[in-house]
């Protein structure tokens, strides 16, 4: 097989039976929700494959939902398809790290769904509902972006959030400040500036008291050395020590996702295949903009999985 990286996606990739067709035709992603239902103390698979929606986009819901169907799809392709998963990285969109890190054997499914239940929880608390926005701005550069965000923060917060692809960065902050600052935006020459419908402000100093309050709830979970080197979020480099990738995600929390970056390193490092594991097909559409003639597949469903072996061997 060539080099490939596995991708994991991050919140609002969500939907109401996501993998339920994976939980119907496979015994390994049943026993994954199994696994996570009774690590939460509830039927964290029910909302997932019944909804009601406004309760699976709840945050505390959203992320082990996401993380749990992501885990799945690795899963099924492991076990029962036979892939036999040697990645040069793996790589996850915010939420998406700690369904790498399960993946790559940092944390157990138990410890990772757990987690990622209070780091929702969490954010959601931290501001509270109607202060906060966050809003994706198309078509300006990085640093006009970030200069406008500098000039809208000051007693309130403004921040570049996500750089997601070449001309698309979230900011993040408070609502009036983010608000400025699509006004001003627009004024730049950004082609579009949308407000996101989202339940807090996210990668932003806002969620600073979020990330102290996590690295409680990490040390309670137990974690090893991940067996692939994961590409953090906050640096765009590989780490693979406990100790790097705690802090990673401590800082994560309340910094700029660096997918742009992320994506060149695991490039440059001669990455050309990558696959997205769970949900949707964001990443992939966002990875393909960020490095022209790279190859990406999206796996989501029982229909994805027929074309997984070829694709990593590179024949496709």
């Amino acid at each position: 097989m060539g080099r490939y990286a596995l991708l994991f996606p991050g919140q609002g990739a969500q939907f109401v039976g996501m993998a339920k067709d994976l939980y119907d035709g496979y015994s390994s992603a049943r026993d994954v929700f199994d696994e996570a239902d009774r690590a939460l103390g509830f039927s964290l698979s029910s909302i997932v494959f019944d909804g009601p929606d406004e309760k699976l986009k709840l945050t505390a819901y959203t992320q082990p939902a996401i993380l749990t169907a992501s885990v799945a799809v690795f899963e099924v392709l492991n076990k029962e398809m036979g892939i036999g998963f040697d990645p040069s990285f793996v790589a996850g969109h915010s939420l998406g790290e700690y369904s790498a890190l399960v993946a790559s054997g940092t944390l157990s499914l138990a410890d990772g769904v757990r987690l990622v239940h209070s780091r929702g929880r969490l954010m959601q608390e931290a501001v509270p509902e109607g202060e906060g926005a966050m809003a994706a701005v198309l078509g300006l550069d990085d640093s006009s972006v970030e200069e406008i965000c500098r000039s809208c923060d000051g007693d309130q917060v403004c921040e570049a959030a996500n750089f997601n692809s070449p001309g698309q960065v979230v900011i993040s902050g408070h609502d009036g400040a983010v608000k400025r600052a699509i006004d001003m935006l627009k004024e730049k020459g950004a082609k579009r500036a949308i407000p996101l419908n989202v339940s807090a402000p996210f990668h932003c100093r806002l969620m600073a008291p979020v990330a102290d309050e996590l690295l409680k709830e990490m040390d309670l979970c137990n974690w090893s050395d991940s067996r692939w080197p994961l590409v953090a979020n906050v640096s765009a480099t590989a780490v693979s020590s406990v100790k790097d990738i705690k802090e990673g995600l401590y800082r994560q929390t309340y910094s700029p996702v660096r997918w742009v970056e992320s994506v060149h390193f695991m490039v440059e490092a001669g990455t050309s295949h990558f696959l997205e594991l769970g949900p949707g097909n964001v990443l992939a559409g966002l990875t393909k903009k960020c490095s022209k003639g790279v190859k990406t597949l999206s796996v989501g469903s029982v229909g994805d999985l027929d074309g997984v072996v070829d694709f990593l061997r590179g024949d496709q």
